[in-house]
């Protein structure tokens, strides 16, 4: 059997998932066979697997720093929030039903023994099994019915490390007062804690870490300093929709920032190339004028349609779209383009019937099934606007929805399907208005391809009278790759690794 490392934080957005990855990304390098697991996730950002199943995405990347292809198992159990006391609940990558926060507290016991027989599989088949842990492990109501900080840690009987953020201050504080909460047995279970995201001189921490220790008795393993990296956001829990580029680039990008902002990854890969800027319109900000406006996933695209029309951001979007210039939408923001979207079985919020912004002819009926699929295709030949010129492009991705919808006479499909979950098919997907300038697809990751996606920079440039440039990285594995080393390298520097492998015994 594998041995186990598992990192807990004093709160989410401690750090864990870096974390994790940047060790599965040092035992890889250091000949193991290693896989991430986290027990339950509760996040919005997920991923279809080559066999269909949905997963979070913090263990994709986990494992794409591990060197394995993501499989489900690393992620048993999905909770995907669609209102403030109700989620949508993902077991082993099929969708199970949705549940209110007390439903599913109390159905928790019953998962112990799939997430326990799922672990185990795991762990025969690799050396080294790193387990992360969600939220805090001090939530004491939580206690008598966890499966994902203490109670995966005994079911892995797993030495654990807590990560406390001193970013955000009062990391002394969060860390003393969660050993405290733990019982006597959990705190046993604490081999060391990890200081994380930590800016200045060390020096002038070091006084506290020394009192730290003297307080909670367990070693301080190290401080990792603030990452500067670009790796995926588990949840909308992070800062990069609050982050605004100061510098105006070549090309300028506008997100919409949706209440229910689902797989908002599918525009990281813009950031990998430095002639764009990105800016997240969050609420009570307006759209500007970029050179491109994206409307992304949604986990609850009728609400969030709602809420584009009562803040005055769709007859901004309209008007957008008369510039000529690219309104392009992903899954929910695709639905969101259309013209109608009914839910006859109320899969969603209730609703039955909501009319889109209509620049898009095509009319969505929610299905109780969910699509969930990866598949590869090229671009349509014929296009006019932004795709002109593009025919024969490779493009890949992954679907997630519970809408199909359906193209009128004035919609033309932008992608030919050829290979779905391996196997050859032939169908189109995807749509553009007869200008070219408003396009919809449902696949996620449709800009991970820079062959295309360099080209249909390079037409924007052109438009602009600039000359086309080059992407600096040949793929976007390429530019991960380099990004997990260096998280791996920065973690080797300051935390005591002999200290970690004398835990796991390898």
């Amino acid at each position: 059997m594998g041995k186990p490392i598992m990192f807990q934080g004093t709160a989410s957005n401690a750090g864990k998932s870096f974390i994790v990855a940047a060790f599965c990304r040092i035992f890889h390098q250091d000949g193991l066979k290693v896989i991430p697991f986290k027990s339950q996730n509760m996040a919005l950002n997920s991923y279809i697997t080559d066999e269909g199943l949905e997963m979070g995405r913090a263990q994709v990347f986990q494992a794409e720093a591990a060197g394995v292809r993501p499989r489900v198992k690393m992620n048993p159990v999905l909770l995907k929030p669609h209102a403030d006391k109700h989620c949508q609940v993902v077991l082993n990558g099929k969708v199970y039903g949705n549940m209110s926060a007390m439903e599913y507290h109390e159905f928790k016991p019953q998962l112990a023994d799939m997430i326990r027989e799922v672990y185990e599989d795991i762990s025969s088949e690799n050396d080294v099994v790193v387990i992360e842990g969600a939220g805090s492990p001090a939530e004491i109501n939580l206690r008598d019915k966890d499966i994902v900080n203490m109670g995966m840690a005994e079911i892995a009987d797993a030495p654990v490390i807590l990560i406390g953020d001193i970013d955000k201050g009062g990391v002394f504080a969060a860390l003393v007062g969660t050993i405290m909460l733990l019982t006597e047995e959990e705190k046993k279970r604490v081999k060391g804690v990890i200081i994380n995201k930590f800016r200045g001189d060390i020096k002038i921490l070091e006084p506290g870490i020394k009192m730290l220790e003297d307080i909670i008795k367990i070693p301080v393993l190290g401080v990792i300093p603030y990452m500067y990296v670009n790796i995926e956001d588990e949840d909308s829990l992070t800062t990069r929709f609050n982050h605004q580029s100061n510098k105006q680039k070549d090309i300028q990008i506008e997100v919409v920032y949706l209440p229910h902002i689902s797989n908002f990854t599918d525009c990281n890969i813009f950031e990998t190339q430095d002639d764009i800027s990105i800016k997240y319109i969050t609420r009570g900000k307006s759209i500007g004028n970029p050179d491109i406006l994206i409307i992304p996933g949604s986990k609850n695209t009728m609400e969030d349609l709602l809420y584009l029309k009562e803040s005055g951001l769709a007859k901004q979007i309209i008007e957008f779209s008369k510039t000529g210039k690219l309104l392009f939408g992903i899954c929910g923001g695709y639905q969101i383009l259309g013209k109608k979207i009914c839910d006859p079985s109320g899969v969603e919020c209730g609703m039955s019937e909501l009319q889109g912004l209509g620049l898009l002819d095509i009319e969505t009926i929610f299905e109780e099934e969910k699509v969930t699929t990866q598949v590869q295709g090229t671009i349509h030949g014929n296009l006019n606007g932004y795709l002109e010129g593009l025919a024969g492009k490779k493009i890949s991705g992954y679907e997630i929805h519970m809408g199909i919808s359906t193209l009128g006479k004035a919609a033309k499909p932008i992608l030919t399907i050829n290979e779905r979950l391996g196997e050859k098919v032939q169908y189109a997907e995807g749509c553009t208005n007869e200008e070219g300038n408003v396009i919809g697809t449902y696949l996620h990751g449709f800009f991970d391809e820079l062959d295309f996606t360099r080209d249909l920079l390079n037409h924007i440039r052109a438009q602009k009278g600039l000359a086309a440039q080059n992407s600096e990285v040949t793929s976007f594995k390429e530019f991960k790759d380099r990004e997990y080393d260096k998280i791996a390298q920065i973690t080797r520097e300051n935390v005591d690794l002999e200290a970690i492998y004398q835990m796991i015994r390898v």
